[in-house]
């Protein structure tokens, strides 16, 4: 890419500003993948329920961006022998409906090798990255190899964010812009931070990639409520929450459903 070009938007971020621009709200759904037998219908299942993304969550032993469910999730799936080639071989036959992103820690990415682990996501059809505990700083290597393979690095604002870096990770996210609704690791919470409406009007200022906020959206109320601000939401807690318990494909599109119901009003 020619330096000072404005990149041309991969199959992720298209699929969702188209459905922005349209006037639709964006909602992605979060599964921990390996999670039971039944994960890749449940996939399909959020799909054909109104998700218009999904987060599948490579699993680590050591997620220090998540909360006790996605900690038990991965656990659960690590122990049942979920493997990240395993996981993403299976999406390879997914056939969802829309588009998939992975999300995961850089410990994984570094060990399988940057050129590997984002052509083998591309092969599969994965169209984003999201790893949390890779900076914008320290992008060189994965950065460039997963531009080349065609895998959008999805990055992350913080509520603490400075203005000057905020731009410079607006500027350099693809696929979507990922707030950070509250500070602290992943978890349902009874009410919404008031920091998620800020840092969502902070990105909306600065870009016109869709703003899409997560990290403690928890039910369909907060949902509509992050939407008045922000492009969309990201559930994930909530819904492996419900998936722990044995919600299955049916429990976890019934789910999905009532959060498209209430952000579309």
């Amino acid at each position: 890419m020619t330096a000072g070009t404005t990149p041309v938007p991969g199959v992720l971020e298209k699929a969702l500003r188209d459905r922005r621009d349209a006037g639709r709200k964006l909602l992605i759904a979060y599964v921990t993948g390996g999670l039971g037998r039944d994960w890749v219908e449940i996939v399909r299942a959020i799909a054909a329920a109104g998700a218009d993304a999904i987060e599948i969550g490579i699993p680590f032993s050591d997620p220090v961006m998540d909360g006790p469910v996605i900690q038990r999730a991965s656990a659960e799936a690590l122990h049942s022998g979920a493997t990240p080639f395993g996981i993403i071989s299976t999406l390879a036959r997914a056939d969802a409906g829309v588009p998939l992103a992975v999300m995961t820690y850089y410990n994984i990415m570094f060990r399988a090798g940057h050129r590997r682990m984002a052509r083998t996501l591309a092969d599969a059809g994965v169209s984003g990255a999201i790893v949390p505990d890779l900076p914008l700083d320290e992008l060189d290597g994965w950065g460039e190899e997963a531009d080349s393979a065609g895998i959008e690095t999805v990055l992350l604002v913080a509520p603490t964010t400075p203005d000057r870096r905020l731009r410079a990770i607006c500027a350099r996210s693809r696929g979507f812009v990922y707030g950070v609704g509250v500070m602290g690791v992943t978890g349902e919470r009874q009410s919404l931070g008031a920091t998620a409406l800020t840092v969502a009007a902070r990105c909306k200022e600065e870009t016109d990639i869709p703003v899409v906020i997560g990290v403690g959206i928890s039910n369909p109320e907060q949902a509509r409520d992050v939407v008045a601000v922000a492009d969309g939401v990201v559930v994930g807690s909530a819904l492996v929450h419900r998936i722990l318990e044995g919600a299955g494909p049916d429990g976890a599109a019934g789910f999905v459903a009532e959060l498209r119901a209430a952000i579309d009003l």
